[in-house]
């Protein structure tokens, strides 16, 4: 059987920022700006965890939604992948 995981909930991409060439002053910026909104619920910590971090990609959602879970085929998108953008979820949909 192909690896798959159980798809839980879909949203609408409503923006996304891209930030290269980080550096800690700029990391620590970026927390301070974006904590909140990203859910992070303590800077310090996280400025420690991140504050060698070279790139960042924050994707801001809109109409999330739960949805009846069920499982699609990862195959081809990688084990790490969380997000997968897809045409039609039918063509990854496990029956």
């Amino acid at each position: 059987m192909p690896k798959s995981v159980r798809f839980r909930a879909k949203a609408e991409v409503e923006k996304v920022m891209q930030f290269a060439d980080l550096t800690p002053e700029k990391v620590r910026e970026l927390l301070e700006k974006y904590g909140k909104e990203i859910g992070i619920q303590n800077a310090t910590e996280s400025f420690k965890r991140y504050r060698h971090k070279k790139y960042c990609i924050l994707i801001f959602l809109k109409n999330p939604k739960n949805v009846e879970p069920f499982r699609i085929n990862k195959k081809g998108f990688g084990m790490m992948s969380t997000w997968i953008s897809v045409p039609d979820i039918k063509n990854i949909k496990i029956s």
